[in-house]
């Protein structure tokens, strides 16, 4: 194994703070004489939330990014290799380059990065902050877009897509099984959507759990309990607050792994600016909410929604995601 294939792996921790929906964590490093391949874990893949594997490939193209920056930070010369292979589940290849990936975000950069799902201070973003964010993402070298909208025009689509994704029975099933509702589960340290990253209270968190249950979950849908659910997301974008979508073209999986790659230094561009995100998907996993969208930012054919998320300055510390463990030195 080559020198900067060992001093790589050595900081897998750094790396493994990248975003992924549901907190899948979906990628396998495979470490080479003198390469690093990306892979990724079926099992770790949203096929019910997430068909068309949009927010598969972003998730895996924010880890080739947050690799590129560790290694970077670290002093080492590796560039990547998009070769995405559906047969090998493979992604993409890091390999020795001429030169240290250049990037303006330090692998520090990674740990300031937040996720905040709960209440942020009022106050729309700055249009030079979404200009400066999308200038540090180099979002023109993939042909993406940042668009801004008030909190406020979302709600209402906010909750018809809660209504939706509570009221689907198989993306339910795939949700129950990220959802990390109590200190006790098996898996809270480190994987999926805890109660606390999710800023529920207990009460919350217990009330959830006992809906979604698979012995309740189909009386309780048949009760009206999605669109109860929905209604407590109300509120979560009424109020004087900005949403992001990023724009741009897709024509395959290796499309979105740039977009993924350009996603990444967006949050982290935000996040040096003490912003902090919250990616709410459901708003294009639901087709009708998607449709809706689309119109709203006026998109043409050649653009699609490729992520959602509220931005602003969270009013309490997040709790932050666990992560699996590193495979060892």
């Amino acid at each position: 194994m080559s020198d900067w294939v060992s001093a790589l792996r050595g900081r897998e921790a750094v790396f493994r703070r990248a975003p992924s929906a549901h907190n899948t964590q979906p990628w396998v490093v495979r470490y080479g004489t003198d390469e690093v391949a990306v892979h990724w874990d079926p099992a770790r893949a949203l096929p019910d939330s997430d068909p068309t594997g949009r927010d598969l490939f972003l998730s895996l193209g924010a880890f080739v990014e947050a690799c590129l920056i560790t290694a970077a930070d670290a002093g080492l010369p590796v560039s990547v290799e998009v070769d995405v292979d559906a047969g090998e589940r493979r992604v993409a290849r890091l390999v020795s380059a001429d030169a240290v990936y250049d990037t303006r975000f330090p692998a520090a950069a990674l740990e300031l990065r937040r996720c905040a799902r709960g209440e942020y201070q009022p106050g729309e973003l700055a249009p030079v902050v979404l200009e400066e964010a999308s200038l540090d993402a180099d979002l023109a070298a993939c042909g993406g877009q940042l668009r801004a909208v008030p909190c406020r025009e979302l709600a209402g689509l906010l909750v018809d897509a809660d209504r939706w994704m509570f009221g689907t029975p198989a993306v339910v099933r795939e949700l129950r099984g990220w959802l990390r509702l109590s200190p006790r589960h098996p898996r809270y340290a480190v994987d999926g959507l805890t109660d606390r990253a999710m800023a529920m209270t207990r009460a919350e968190a217990v009330g959830l759990a006992a809906v979604l249950a698979p012995a309740v979950y189909p009386v309780a849908r048949r009760l009206g309990a999605p669109a109860l659910l929905a209604a407590a997301s109300k509120g979560l974008l009424r109020y004087d607050g900005s949403v992001l979508v990023l724009v741009g073209p897709v024509d395959g999986p290796a499309d979105l792994v740039g977009h993924g790659r350009a996603l990444l230094r967006v949050w982290l561009s935000l996040a040096s600016r003490g912003l902090a995100v919250h990616p709410l998907s459901q708003l294009i996993d639901c087709a009708a909410t998607a449709a809706a969208l689309r119109s709203r930012l006026g998109l043409g054919a050649g653009e699609s929604p490729l992520a959602v998320f509220r931005v602003g300055r969270y009013v309490t510390e997040p709790v932050r995601s666990g992560r699996l463990p590193t495979v060892g030195p």
